[in-house]
């Protein structure tokens, strides 16, 4: 059982340079939060000034059993029912607070970044950690500026290793998450195409993933070595300042830590490595891809002291955050593989990849909707989906979304249109065509980028008729 976090008032003052405008200093707060919804008794309430004020609604936080606010409106509309500290920032103020918790308790601080594959690269460094300490997640999505002190403050005052996922969409949102953190060990999974719409290129996607460094103080960078955008970016002549030690990972030789065999299953993937090739790991996942994050995790695991065996059997239990290659009964006796939590290209085509290798019993059915956020190079990137696409190897490709118009006119090319479908806007008659063409025992993947809404699909398909 954890040791839930406490504060007094006193701490948490000193922690923000804010003032105690009502209360008593020695009073003890538990828990934090910045929604009304999700307040717990004697909890900290900051109030997020954003589209709405948050001010507005400490009312429902003093009823719901906020016992202390954060305040940065005129300190006069403060109520006198709860303690108040006024901070000139609330945001700014919760931050500061989170980093003086995270330097008292002194965890381990593992940091982890990438375009694709970082939760699940978390999930398995988490497992790897808790075989051996006290181990904190990032819970779901919660990696950005709000959530990632969210997630320092709800640690316990027990942890040991805390694992801390930072996702972003521009420059510089990397380096404040880092240097609030101060990483330990940072992993950086991979460069793909995510944000590009915001960042410009690769290049630019580099530059924001390495941004990891900034808050580093000689720990430990473990990267993807076969990727020469980071390779040329580790000697540069500022990094020795915050990296003291480089560990790579990558498909081949050269790199610290390699897999030697890999053999894909419809449920799992078991590899050995450079390090014991009598050893073997057996992912409970799918995904030749989902190798590479492994070895990340083992390498983490490395650097905490953690031997190979464990690290192995704590990767063979591993639970995957929800609505990440998820298994699901299918509507009329079908298997759902549900991947529509999020997308870029390359994760589109390594799930393609490995959907067109497994064995199954019926048709194998593929739904793909919209990645986002890739800007002017939308209908580059969402034609180029095409090279990953056998047709011989799946029996029914159906699209969803405006930028999938583009990868439809692609495949005409390709594919009969009798096994190729595209629907855009209302979804209600994508999820009545699938319904009707799916049969027993048929395999359906379904990929797309979150905000896409596949996942309101996924749900309906998870129905069966009798339900």
């Amino acid at each position: 059982m954890s040791f839930m976090a406490q504060w007094t008032l006193e701490e948490i003052v000193e922690a923000t340079g804010g003032r105690l405008y009502y209360g008593d200093p020695k009073t003890v707060a538990s828990g934090v939060s910045f929604d009304t919804r999700t307040i717990k008794e004697n909890n900290v309430f900051v109030p997020m000034v954003a589209d709405r004020n948050g001010h507005e609604f400490i009312q429902s936080a003093i009823d719901n059993g906020a016992s202390v606010a954060f305040w940065s409106d005129p300190i006069e509309t403060a109520p006198q029912s709860i303690a108040i500290i006024e901070v000139t920032d609330t945001l700014v103020a919760f931050q500061q607070f989170a980093q003086a918790y995270l330097k008292k308790i002194k965890p381990k601080v593992v940091a982890i970044t990438g375009s694709n594959g970082k939760t699940t690269t978390k999930d398995m460094v988490a497992a790897v950690a808790s075989s051996t300490f006290k181990t904190h997640k990032t819970v779901g999505n919660f990696n950005n500026h709000i959530g990632l002190p969210l997630t320092i403050l709800e640690m316990g005052e027990d942890t040991e290793v805390i694992v801390l996922e930072m996702g972003m969409s521009g420059r510089d949102e990397i380096s404040l998450l880092s240097k609030i953190a101060k990483p330990d060990i940072s992993v950086i999974t991979m460069i793909g195409e995510s944000h590009i719409e915001f960042l410009g290129s690769r290049e630019g996607i580099a530059d924001a993933k390495f941004e990891i460094i900034d808050g580093m103080q000689g720990g430990t960078l473990i990267y993807p070595g076969e990727e020469p955008l980071l390779s040329k970016k580790v000697i540069g002549p500022s990094v020795s300042k915050h990296i003291g030690t480089i560990k790579t990972f990558g498909k081949q030789e050269g790199n610290d830590l390699y897999p030697l065999i890999i053999e894909p299953s419809i449920r799992s993937t078991r590899f050995t490595t450079n390090r014991d090739d009598q050893l073997s790991c057996t992912l409970p996942i799918p995904g030749v891809y989902n190798v590479q994050n492994a070895l990340a995790a083992i390498l983490v695991g490395e650097e905490l002291g953690i031997d190979y065996e464990t690290a192995y059997h704590s990767l063979t239990h591993f639970e995957l955050t929800k609505n990440r290659l998820e298994w699901k009964k299918g509507w009329n006796d079908s298997v759902l593989l549900n991947d529509a939590y999020n997308a870029s290209p390359s994760s589109m085509k390594a799930a393609l990849n490995y959907f067109q290798q497994i064995d199954v019993v019926g048709k194998k059915i593929v739904v793909l909707g919209d990645i986002l956020e890739l800007g002017e190079f939308a209908k580059e990137m969402h034609v180029s989906l095409h090279e990953a696409i056998h047709p011989d190897a799946i029996d029914l490709l159906v699209l969803y979304g405006k930028d999938m118009t583009y990868l439809y006119e692609e495949m005409t090319k390709h594919m009969s249109t009798d096994h190729l479908f595209h629907f855009e806007g209302d979804k209600e008659p994508l999820i009545q065509f699938l319904k009707d063409s799916v049969q027993p025992n048929d395999t359906v993947l379904l990929k797309s980028s979150r905000s896409t809404g596949l996942l309101e699909v996924v749900s309906e398909l998870s129905q069966s008729e009798n339900e």
